[in-house]
């Protein structure tokens, strides 16, 4: 067995799961993994005059989060606010609150009795002061939330939308009052304001709003995910258990490993799981629709992730049609020179998935450039750009370190009529190019993906499994033979969270896929030959690859066989002192 080829465990990830799932839910199992932001939380209902910014991302279900975060709050006495006698000429009295309920014949203004409210959207002044409701015989203040609630969350974003009203709040924090009207006497601040929005937001505000920066002066960063080596399985379990109760769902402990294998896939990593509720509720209320019942098991929640895929996947389908219909030419098996198959992602509005790429090199005498033809048809983007030029800098470190090279060679994605971009495809590129170079044929059942650096090291890239699954869907529907494999980093093993047919096909033996470090390995896996290793006398093996290349590059430069069997003379007469 080779031993680039990787093992099944770690195909996916592997879980440790509780035999039993908790008994009750409690809201600050929603809170897993927000220490940060739970302690500028709690540290702000402590600090006179310092409010805080919750920077959370698109995943949160604002209002739940909060629930759960001011249910770990110390619930703040009820405050009363009254009117006094007042001192000032323009005014006939003040207000101020206290803790302690007001006599009988004190009138009581408002009432500070609700832990938190959230507004965003079409905010309005009055919404957050209040207003003064007029009578032909009398007129009476009625509260807004700032006087109502002892913690107000506010989406930073709909205040910041409206610049007056921004302006206003900002004043009302600087001078920790706010009016109603002119004819009557501000009300003091009695309240915690807590802005939810991107971290983005709160990076630009702290730069350009000084009275911001001022009253500001917290941040909660709310995490989207967590790591299992500093977390465990049974902790995300109450936090899924925990949402699922805020829906009157019951998780069956069947609904577990696809629900995890889910989790993990969002993020990308087999050793982190995800926190967003927003991408993780759906799945679970449409079970919920789907089997007609509030108790989940492992076929509701497969049956929901699978229809919730082929309502997104039809430009996927029609792709893989394209191919079955041999519109795009792109050949699974067989041998070919200078040709092959790199992996690419389509991304589309609401999904991505895989779809590989022909790759063909062609070469011929010229002044040691390598032509990007995306590039010349402005096609290729800039990452790509610059992939294509580690490439050449890397044939160039082992190649043309003493003397200039004398080839020209154009690389091109084929049947490709949209941007490329990304270094992903430059291990491709330039195992493509040695073949053509070489003039020895690319196993055209293997696809590979990876970027790499100037010494050879092959360097991790996006969508593995997609990249991965993509090309594994159009061999299977080609016919697997056993010798359809797929190459990747060796970096991105821990990212591996494949459809389970898949890892069916590898332990089969059906596909394989293989994880390199360098890319000499790749070299050795796609053309059956070793790359090569210099001698002492800086010269590659003639049987080898590289020293397939060195040769045909010397050709090029003018050296034909005489003149290189005088040169080996040489060297052995220089070695015995003769010359």
């Amino acid at each position: 067995m080779t031993t680039t080829l990787i093992s099944i465990p770690k195909l996916a990830p592997q879980f440790t799961l509780p035999q039993s799932l908790p008994s009750t839910a409690y809201l600050s199992h929603l809170l897993l993994g927000q220490e940060r932001c739970l302690d500028a939380f709690n540290l702000m209902t402590k600090l006179a005059h310092q409010h805080l910014f919750v920077a959370d991302f698109a995943g949160i279900e604002r209002e739940l989060f909060i629930k759960a975060l001011v249910s770990q709050a110390n619930t703040p006495s009820d405050s009363f606010l009254v009117a006094t006698k007042s001192q000032d000429e323009n005014h006939n009295f003040n207000f101020r609150w206290q803790a302690e309920l007001p006599a009988e014949n004190v009138g009581t203004v408002a009432h500070q009795n609700t832990l938190y409210s959230y507004v965003s959207g079409s905010i309005r002044r009055a919404d957050l002061v209040g207003k003064m409701h007029k009578t032909d015989k009398s007129s009476q203040y009625k509260a807004g939330i700032l006087a109502s609630n002892h913690f107000v969350f506010i989406d930073a974003n709909s205040l910041w939308k409206r610049e007056g009203l921004w302006d206003f709040v900002m004043q009302i924090l600087e001078h920790k009052q706010y009016k109603i009207s002119n004819d009557i006497a501000p009300i003091p601040l009695n309240c915690k304001i807590v802005l939810m929005g991107s971290a983005n937001l709160f990076t630009h505000l702290r730069t350009e709003d000084r009275v911001f920066y001022k009253n500001f002066p917290l941040l909660g960063e709310v995490n989207s995910e967590i790591d299992l080596t500093k977390y465990n399985e049974t902790q995300y379990l109450q936090w899924l258990n925990s949402l699922a109760d805020a829906y009157n769902i019951q998780l069956e402990p069947s609904s577990l490993i696809p629900l995890f294998n889910y989790s993990a896939k969002l993020t990308e990593h087999q050793q982190r799981l995800s926190l967003s509720m927003l991408q993780i509720v759906p799945v679970l209320t449409q079970a919920k629709a789907y089997s007609n019942s509030a108790s989940l098991n492992s076929t509701a929640i497969a049956k929901a992730l699978r229809q919730s895929k082929s309502r997104h996947d039809s430009s996927e389908v029609y792709s893989a049609q394209n191919f079955d219909d041999n519109f795009i030419n792109l050949q699974t098996s067989g041998e070919i020179i200078g040709q092959i198959n790199g992996l690419t992602v389509i991304d589309t509005d609401d999904s991505s998935y895989g779809e590989p790429a022909r790759i063909t090199t062609s070469v011929h005498y010229g002044d040691g450039e390598v032509i990007d033809i995306e590039r010349k048809s402005e096609l290729g983007g800039n990452i790509h750009t610059k992939g294509m030029m580690i490439l050449s800098a890397s044939l160039y470190r082992i190649f043309g370190r003493d003397v200039p090279l004398h080839l020209n060679a154009n690389i091109v994605f084929e049947q490709s009529y949209q941007e490329i971009d990304g270094d992903s495809a430059s291990l491709a590129e330039y195992c493509c190019l040695m073949s053509a170079i070489a003039e020895q044929p690319i196993n055209q059942a293997f696809a590979i993906t990876g970027a790499l650096d100037q010494f050879g090291a092959v360097q991790a890239i996006g969508g593995v499994n997609e990249k991965i699954e993509g090309f594994y869907h159009l061999c299977k529907r080609r016919g697997l033979t056993g010798e359809h494999s797929v190459i990747i980093p060796k970096s991105n093993v821990l990212q591996l969270n494949l459809e389970t047919e898949v890892i069916e096909a590898v332990e089969k033996g059906l596909f394989h896929i293989h994880a390199i470090e360098h890319m000499d390995q790749a070299i050795d896996l796609l053309m059956k030959a070793p790359a090569g290793v210099r001698n002492e006398d800086n010269d590659f093996p003639a049987e080898s690859i590289y020293g397939q290349v060195q040769t045909r590059l010397e050709k090029m430069a003018g050296h034909d066989d005489e003149e290189l069997e005088l040169s080996f003379l040489q060297k052995i007469l220089m070695k015995l002192k003769i010359l």
